[in-house]
């Protein structure tokens, strides 16, 4: 054997270790140099708590302080149906006897082996405070009392027909197994955890009737691959339940990798009480999750504390404050005994949809999570390995192979020499006479009775040790009868272990028993879902936006608000008051045609004045905010330059990430944007007509129909100019009539109505002169 391979199995019992590596020719004597002594120490470290410590082996799916817990709490006589004792013997007995560590390591695994929660078939029936999924720890050793489960069979009931090898205890003065006999692949059914040195592994439970199908399927058919195992084994069982979103196809890929992620989602249902109310009950939580967990996370959200370095709640905190407060009205821990888990959430408004409402609790707490999927352990090589599904099923079969055969040859060896003994209690019992003259009359019986009968040493010794009426009448049928079961028993066995077809079928009975006896149902259920996404980062609220001639912007909160009574700086007044909903983008338009996004919630709502746009956004070469609209992604809007040209674009169009803003209506020297018109949607505009003017006091209307949707650009001509004119203003007009505001010559200002009939046209046209030459700021429909 390779002395420098680590992780080479062990040698027979009592094997000196090997030997170290040979000093270089510097050392002598007791000293090796510091960097040899380092490696070498570390190493050993290492493998240390890779192999004893951290790591579950493929075969039983135990780490060592769980093998020896599971032992000696056998050895003590601790199985299902005895009255348990105290844990602090339990511990106790651990610790003198198999493992030399601190009693808070083994507490703590015998307390995890206990947990319902943590594990999906505990091996230890606990008594007392064993812990909550809350985090709330184990009462002390001292006070909880334990006994192995039913299930712990599966591990244990085995272990003393010569299924598994004995190793010396840390001291030499015990025995203890070196794996346990296990009848499933309880690294599967169970899972684990642990860090080890430059390793780590994540195990998820299973459930024990998938599991167990999928071996039995496998010792009928090597050759399946993962994806056909997956029809048994679909995905990971948690013990708390909750949905599994994660497609199939990528937990096909981890489960052939070993290594991957799931996203579990809590399971919830609509509650619904009288008069419409409605209300969420959260009755399973994903692994890693709890109840006093979720309601921290709620309670940072709705009470978030400002962050170290801070003055103030950053912009998403306030944001988030505010969706949350505005969603949720409250949410109660209702668990008790009956119900592990049971989450209320009451919403603010029964008007609300309920999936939204879920949604943005999904994804702001642990309500829908990732559970990591690292299956490393040790193989039956001896080696730390990351292993998929089939490897790690196909190496426990092997085991449960090796296992079986071990268990038949044991009892073949028992029941020949039970064969043996009782063939010579029936030649003793056919000559009872001669038998009893021999011993009587004989000074060495034992060597007489052999030489006059033909009997073995062993059958000798055993007719000396046997009382006389063990030879009556009566015992020789017994002895026929049990002589025959063996018989016939011994060729059973030989025919099983001389048979692999035979041995393959026994197995797959006692896996179909063990189906039979420890199956039960799926908890987790697998239903592929998108993941949980915040799109909505603020509270839906209608706010009204202001803009000033001069740059400033603030909000109010609300719709068809009176802002006659709106204060300006000296020398300001109003440009633009649009009303927009806090969960839409609002487009600032510069006098370059250039678009800013700004979020209608990040703008103040004070009584102030509010804040210079140039606060919000970054605006390019000295520009100045020209035009403010807001809507959802998908509302259209006619924009267009006093040059004459326009086009459709949809919000989305406009908005963009970066403070910077984009390059949006193209505009030569000298042109403004003008106000844009909403457009609506699909073909909304086939009964409307744009009506375009121009301060030249000309006026065209055409079908708004021959308008062009654009992303950015110039867009199509609306209306040809005279030299030196330009466009001051568009509006859609569903009727013959329209409304426009006007200023006259001498300044005057007034709305005016026009009808149509004479200023229809051509798109692209000049049109033709109002009856007066009026300076048109706004076009709109008359009022109904």
């Amino acid at each position: 054997m390779n002395s420098n391979d680590l992780f080479a199995p062990p040698g027979p019992a009592g094997d000196p270790p090997p030997p170290p590596p040979a000093a270089p020719e510097t050392a002598s004597g007791d000293w090796i140099p510091l960097d040899l002594y380092a490696e070498r120490a570390y190493l050993e470290y290492a493998m240390s708590v890779v192999k004893g410590r951290a790591l579950p082996e493929v075969a039983d799916g135990q780490k060592p302080v769980q093998r020896r817990i599971l032992y000696a709490m056998r050895d003590m006589g601790l199985v299902h149906g005895a009255k348990p004792v105290k844990s602090a013997r339990v511990v106790g007995e651990i610790l003198g006897k198999y493992h030399p560590h601190g009693d808070s390591s083994a507490y703590e695994a015998l307390v995890r082996m206990a947990q319902d929660f943590t594990l999906r078939y505990p091996l230890i029936d606990g008594q007392g405070n064993f812990g909550s999924r809350d985090g709330d720890g184990a009462a002390a050793m001292r006070y909880t009392e334990a006994r192995l489960t039913p299930i712990a069979d599966l591990l244990l009931s085995e272990i003393d027909m010569g299924t598994v090898d004995f190793v010396p205890n840390y001291d030499g003065a015990f025995e203890e197994p070196a794996l346990l006999p296990a009848r499933l692949p309880m690294v599967l059914l169970n899972g684990a955890s642990g860090i080890a040195v430059g390793l780590a592994t994540e195990i998820p439970p299973h459930n024990l009737t998938e599991v167990a199908g999928a071996c039995v399927a496998l010792l009928d058919n090597p050759e399946l691959d993962t994806a056909a195992l997956m029809q048994y084994v679909p995905g990971p069982d948690f013990p708390g339940g909750g949905q599994i979103i994660t497609p199939a196809a990528d937990i096909l890929s981890a489960y052939e990798n070993g290594r991957g992620s799931v996203r579990v989602r809590a399971k919830w249902e609509i509650d619904r009480l009288a008069r419409g109310q409605w209300r969420i009950v959260v009755s399973e939580l994903p692994p890693g999750s709890s109840a006093q967990k979720v309601l921290a996370e709620i309670e940072e959200a709705t009470n978030p504390k400002v962050k170290a370095g801070k003055k103030a709640l950053t912009q998403d905190q306030a944001n988030l404050k505010s969706l949350m407060l505005s969603l949720l009205d409250r949410v109660r821990d209702e668990s008790d005994s009956a119900s592990p888990v049971r989450l209320v959430f009451e919403p603010k408004s029964s008007r609300q949809d309920p999936d939204e409402f879920m949604n943005i609790l999904l994804a702001q707490t642990s309500l829908e999570g990732n559970a990591s999927l690292n299956m490393v352990m040790i193989g039956l090589d001896g080696r730390p390995a990351q292993k998929g599904l089939k490897a790690i099923l196909s190496e426990w079969i092997d085991f449960r192979r090796s296992t079986v055969t071990r268990r038949l040859a044991h009892r073949l060896s028992q029941v020949d020499k039970r064969i043996h003994i009782l063939e010579g209690r029936m030649i003793a019992f056919i000559h009872i006479d001669e038998v009893i003259r021999v011993i009587r009359e004989s000074d060495e019986p034992k060597p007489d009775l052999v030489k006059a009968f033909g009997l073995t040493e062993i059958q000798a010794e055993d007719i000396l040790e046997i009382r006389l009426r063990q030879l009556a009448r009566l015992e020789g049928f017994k002895l026929e009868k049990e002589l025959s079961e063996l018989r016939e028993e011994r060729e059973g066995l030989r025919h099983v272990l001389d048979s692999p077809d035979a041995l393959t079928k026994l197995i797959r009975g006692e896996i179909q028993a063990d189906i039979a006896k420890y199956g039960d149902k799926r908890r987790s259920e697998i239903k592929a879902a998108e993941r949980a996404v915040l799109t909505q980062t603020t509270a839906d609220e209608p706010v009204t936006l202001i803009l000033s001639q001069k740059g400033w912007i603030r909000a109010r909160v609300g719709h068809n608000l009176d802002l006659s009574t709106l204060a300006f700086k000296d020398g300001d007044a109003l440009a633009a008051a649009v009303e927009a909903r806090t969960v839409w983008s609002a487009i600032v338009l510069d006098h370059n045609g250039r678009a800013y996004t700004i979020d209608p919630a990040t703008v103040p709502t004070g009584r102030g004045d509010g804040v210079p746009v140039a606060s919000l956004v970054d605006l390019q070469d000295g520009a100045k905010p020209a035009q403010l609209i807001s809507g959802p992604d998908a509302a259209r809007f006619i924009v267009a330059g006093s040059g004459g040209y326009g086009f459709i674009a949809k919000i989305g169009d406009m908005a963009g990430r970066v403070k910077a803003g984009k390059a949006f209506i193209t505009l030569d020297a000298g042109e403004k944007v003008l106000a844009p018109v909403p457009a609506p949607q699909g073909s909304g505009l086939e009964a409307l007509q744009l009506v375009a003017a121009a301060d030249s006091g000309r006026l065209l209307a055409f079908p708004a129909s021959e308008l062009k949707e654009l992303s950015k650009g110039r867009g199509l001509m609306l209306m040809a100019l005279d030299e030196g004119a330009a466009m001051t203003a568009i509006g859609l007009v569903a009727g013959s009539r329209a409304l426009l505001s006007t200023t006259s010559v001498r300044g005057k200002v007034a709305d005016e109505k026009l009808a149509l009939e004479e200023f229809v046209g051509k798109r692209g046209k000049k049109g033709k002169l109002m009856p007066k030459k009026w300076l048109v700021s706004a076009i709109s429909e008359l009022p109904m």
